[in-house]
């Protein structure tokens, strides 16, 4: 047990350290330009958090997957989760894409006969969520219920963390507490990887000197769904499921950044650490 809690709580180091210098190489590379982005208060930010945390994480996930199949599942949710998410970040900046938004938005695009970066993105969190369910379950007695409903729960934290990425810290204090949840037992070293990732990138981005962006929120979100698939049955994923799907649909009527507000206890957290005017 002392054995385990240490190789987790190493993975959480090395998953932190390579996450920061993930985000100092990118920012001195040829790309560093294009990830520059203006934050809701008007700051010059790096998504450079993006890439470094879907990196991070997705290798540390699978270093403590415990096994080949669940190593590639971690590497399949998170780096194809984070590649479209890269994909929607730099490519929905222009300004033909700004108009498709949302979910509606992006289904009003295939009306016109156009598909959207956000629909690039949906759809390649959703192939990659399949593959990933697909991979933990192999060679278990699974039916394909029990499969779909992990694919349901690793793309629909993929999206969730996602929709609450809209203030400096909030996905990765998300992030960071759910996957804390999950460090122990079986997928705990799965779960090290988001959390350590989370860790090591969290200052930089309530500093608003970085953002994780599309890439990085899903990613982090979709690790975090592979490590509790791996860890529950049918009623866990099913449970799970439900609860992010009523979360999901309560996004399209409530803006969670005017709950948290008008909630002291989740304010008070939400602000936690975060720059100062």
């Amino acid at each position: 047990m002392r054995g385990r809690r240490a190789g987790r709580l190493a993975l959480l180091a090395v998953a932190g350290v390579v996450a920061q210098t993930a985000v100092e190489a990118l920012t001195a590379t040829p790309v560093a330009p294009a990830l520059r982005r203006t934050n809701f208060r008007g700051r010059q930010v790096t998504l450079a958090g993006g890439p470094a945390a879907a990196i991070a994480a997705s290798a540390v996930s699978a270093a403590g997957a415990g096994s080949r199949r669940a190593a590639g599942a971690c590497l399949l949710a998170g780096l194809g989760s984070g590649a479209v998410g890269l994909y929607d970040d730099v490519v929905g900046n222009r300004p033909e894409q700004k108009a498709y938004k949302g979910f509606r938005g992006h289904l009003a695009a295939l009306r016109e006969r156009r598909v959207s970066s956000g629909m690039v993105k949906i759809l390649g969190v959703g192939a990659a969520a399949v593959g990933a369910a697909a991979l933990v379950d192999a060679g278990r007695q699974r039916r394909v219920v029990d499969t779909a409903l992990a694919a349901g729960v690793i793309a629909g934290a993929a999206n969730l963390v996602n929709l609450l990425d809209l203030r400096p810290g909030r996905a990765l204090k998300v992030t960071t507490m759910l996957g804390a949840l999950m460090l122990g037992g079986r997928g705990g070293g799965m779960a090290a990887g988001p959390v350590g990732a989370a860790g090591g990138l969290l200052r930089d981005d309530l500093g608003e000197n970085i953002m994780v962006g599309d890439c990085g929120a899903n990613a982090l979100g979709a690790l975090l769904g592979t490590a509790f698939a791996a860890r529950t049955g049918v009623l866990g994923r099913a449970g799970a499921l439900a609860v992010i799907a009523s979360l999901t649909l309560a996004s399209e009527k409530v803006s969670f950044t005017a709950v948290i507000d008008h909630t002291p206890a989740l304010r008070q957290l939400d602000d936690l650490g975060r720059r100062r005017l």
